[in-house]
């Protein structure tokens, strides 16, 4: 697994990250729904009926619920600096354009670490702005790998959820970018490249994302699992 190491400047992350706005949304929405859970159980513990009370008590545990959403969901998803160093790096590029924002495609072995064999799949994700980047097809944009599971009790060989989150979310250095796109293989460039055009089929796809054929692969690419 590949990993790039590099200065996170917090003030610009804070700003432009959308992996960290999507957290600090979800978050808040908790904080909210809990808040009104809560609002609704004591008003209806104080009509002081039996049907009330028991609605009280739903409404309660829901309340408590989504109050823990809000404190559970930063802690899983880490700070800043733990996403970049535990994602792997990957490439990505622009593959779609609209007036407000671009579709990323990315390439990703979505294979968890204990299995031997690559899982390599192309990963979307719409984003809002890419600083350091033209918002041009087949820009790229170097990434790491937001890689969870939605069950953290799962066995499956592959990872459930995978988010490529850009580098340049993470840095205004311009440098380090172009660090990035050198520190990945030609080859995963090259078969990026080609797949730009079925970059809204893979939007249409479960989970954004869809699975490489291991006879579409460039040998290079297969002999990284056969040494894994």
């Amino acid at each position: 697994m590949r990993h790039f190491e590099f200065a996170v400047d917090h003030g610009h992350a804070k700003a432009v990250n959308e992996t960290l706005g999507d957290v600090r949304r979800l978050r808040v929405s908790s904080i909210v729904v809990g808040l009104l859970f809560t609002a609704g159980a004591v008003w209806l513990y104080l009509q002081h009926s039996p049907w009330a009370y028991i609605l009280a008590a739903v409404l309660a545990v829901a309340a408590v619920m989504s109050l823990w959403v809000s404190v559970w969901a930063p802690r899983k998803v880490g700070s800043i600096e733990d996403l970049y160093r535990r994602g792997p790096l990957v490439p990505a590029m622009v593959s779609e354009t609209r007036p407000r924002g671009a579709t990323v495609l990315a390439l990703v072995d979505i294979a968890k670490p204990e299995t031997t064999v690559p899982h390599y799949a192309l990963v979307v994700r719409n984003v809002r702005a890419l600083p350091g980047h033209t918002l041009t097809k087949g820009e790229r944009v170097p990434s790491v790998a937001v890689l969870s599971d939605r069950n953290t009790s799962s066995t499956a060989e592959t990872w459930q959820l995978v988010s490529p989150m850009p580098i340049a979310w993470g840095t205004r250095d311009r440098g380090v970018l172009r660090r990035a796109v050198d520190a990945i293989d030609p080859v995963e460039w090259q078969l990026l490249r080609r797949n730009l055009d079925v970059s809204e089929k893979v939007r249409g796809a479960e989970n954004d994302r869809m699975l490489i054929d291991p006879h579409d692969l460039p040998a290079e690419l297969l002999e990284r699992g056969d040494d894994a």
